[in-house]
């Protein structure tokens, strides 16, 4: 049997996908939590063999929690759940260690068969996901500035790409205001943008934010 942890921080979301898993034999939802502070309490405590976990949560994101699990628990696979476009994320998500990246428009037997493929030890890499990383390998770095923001730079490169203002960043992420014009000014130097707007145009351009 594979014990599942469900992190998602919208409740229809969970109420959904336990319905899809629940004819699952070889499949159960042991646990469930909204936030990503919850997510590696429950881990911490044990006695489960995956994470099904969302990327977009308040406070602290999915990819901090992932960053947080594979540091303190690097075997435990944990599959990462959104509703951004592969291209925004997945490389990332593998970089910092996912077993898989699934888009919430993904089909049910999709999730299922993803779910026990990471919960064997296996790696879920779609055929688009693929083409876009090798894509990616294929062009040096300095072809794609925004491969040199740091995961939190990309955090908030991609909120200020979404039309998101300095304040409303920093209550989304937990930081200053300060804080967050530092990482601006960062995302700014790095991608060559002088202001929000060619942020926005700059993310638009290398297709990372949906439009």
């Amino acid at each position: 049997m594979i014990r599942l942890l469900m992190c998602d921080d919208h409740q229809i979301i969970r109420q959904g996908l336990k319905q899809i898993l629940a004819d699952t034999a070889d499949i159960d939802v042991a646990a469930e939590c909204d936030n990503g502070t919850d997510a590696i309490r429950l881990v911490r405590e044990g006695g489960f063999d995956i994470v099904l976990l969302d990327i977009a949560m308040p406070q602290r994101d999915g990819l901090d929690v992932l960053i947080q699990l594979k540091r303190e628990f690097p075997k435990l696979p944990v599959l990462m759940l959104s509703t951004y476009p592969d291209r925004q994320y997945a490389a990332r998500c593998f970089k910092l260690g996912a077993a898989g990246y699934l888009n919430k428009s993904a089909a049910p037997q999709q999730l299922i068969d993803a779910i026990r493929k990471a919960a064997a030890g296996g790696v879920v890499v779609s055929a688009s996901q693929a083409e876009t990383m090798a894509m990616d390998m294929a062009r040096a770095t300095h072809d794609v500035p925004h491969e040199a923001l740091s995961h939190r730079e990309y955090q908030v490169f991609q909120l200020i790409a979404s039309g998101e203002s300095v304040g409303q960043i920093a209550e989304r992420l937990a930081l200053s205001p300060n804080t967050v014009s530092t990482y601006r000014s960062r995302i700014m130097e790095k991608t060559g943008a002088r202001n929000d707007v060619g942020i926005a145009l700059y993310a638009v351009k290398h297709q990372l934010v949906a439009v």
